[in-house]
């Protein structure tokens, strides 16, 4: 699955996205990614990340959150096997002076960070991202949120179940989920992408996140609630243009393209920012997201 906001979950599973990875992927990265740093300077806040931090980013995708983790001075590591696109990007970032090819942290370039180590970015499971280091990660983050498609948090336990080994007792994992639909002006767009990809299923395939979708997760792993906080991290773009393809990149709407086609996508995807667009031609849509810390017990 290729890392976004929301899992994709296709209606037809034999149905590919029509879609170019390698755009998606830059749009994502030079878009909308940006959307969800609040996110993560709340959490970094909140848990004071710094040089004493061992950050391994589950699904990190084209590496922002572990850049702003890296520059407060923590060791940052990277898993994200299913889109080598978005890692090719994490590795520019973090890695520049990396043989081309490599995902690795193979290199010794740190893009100008203060972290203490060399990025570490591993296009296969959790535990490969040991190799000959010790275990003993401080912080795991999910920064990817859940709570807007059903299933959307199908997939989580078993990736904590590989990575949590890897964690030392008492370290902090992060979980992150869609607000309430009333105070995410983004959900209506999500259901019309889910009408779109299943029009008979339309009411199974989305749903509101629920007040306790991140417990849940985290129950399941065996992990320990211990605080929770809501972000704002408005949608804003320069215009539809941006808004369309920021939004495509996400991966929540290659479900509809599959059902569909891009042009017809696009076409509803267009109509249904235009709520949203300002007088000055800009497309603003307020969301709140909220984030959960557990513990490893």
């Amino acid at each position: 699955m290729t890392p976004t906001l929301v899992r994709q979950h296709l209606s037809h599973a034999d149905s590919a996205p029509r879609v170019d990875p390698s755009a998606r992927a830059r749009d994502w990265s030079e878009i909308q990614e940006r959307m969800l740093v609040p996110l993560y300077e709340a959490v970094y806040e909140r848990l004071d990340v710094g040089p004493a931090t061992r950050l391994l980013g589950l699904r990190c995708g084209s590496g922002l959150a572990l850049l702003m983790a890296a520059s407060r001075g923590a060791a940052v590591t990277g898993v994200d096997p299913a889109s080598p696109e978005r890692l090719a990007l994490a590795r520019a970032r973090l890695l520049p002076d990396a043989p081309p090819g490599r995902a690795d942290g193979a290199g010794t370039g740190g893009c100008g960070t203060r972290a203490r180590t060399a990025a570490k970015l591993v296009a296969g499971p959790p535990a490969d991202a040991v190799g000959t280091e010790p275990a003993g990660y401080t912080l795991v983050t999910v920064f990817e949120p859940i709570g807007s498609l059903a299933g959307d948090s199908e997939g989580l336990g078993d990736l904590l179940a590989d990575a949590l080994p890897l964690a030392g007792r008492g370290a902090a994992v992060v979980l992150a989920g869609w607000g309430p639909p009333e105070r995410c002006a983004t959900s209506s767009v999500l259901r019309m992408a889910a009408k779109l990809a299943d029009p008979l299923g339309a009411a199974r395939a989305w749903r509101p996140a629920r007040r306790d979708d991140l417990e849940e997760v985290a129950g399941r792993a065996g992990l320990k609630p211990d605080g929770s906080g809501r972000v704002a991290c408005p949608f804003g773009y320069a215009d539809l243009d941006s808004a369309v393809r920021g939004l495509l990149s996400t991966g929540l709407f290659d479900a509809a393209i599959a059902a569909t086609d891009a042009k017809q996508v696009d076409k509803e995807l267009t109509e249904a920012l235009h709520p949203h667009r300002r007088p000055d031609g800009t497309v603003w849509m307020p969301n709140v997201f909220r984030y959960l810390i557990a513990r490893v017990p």
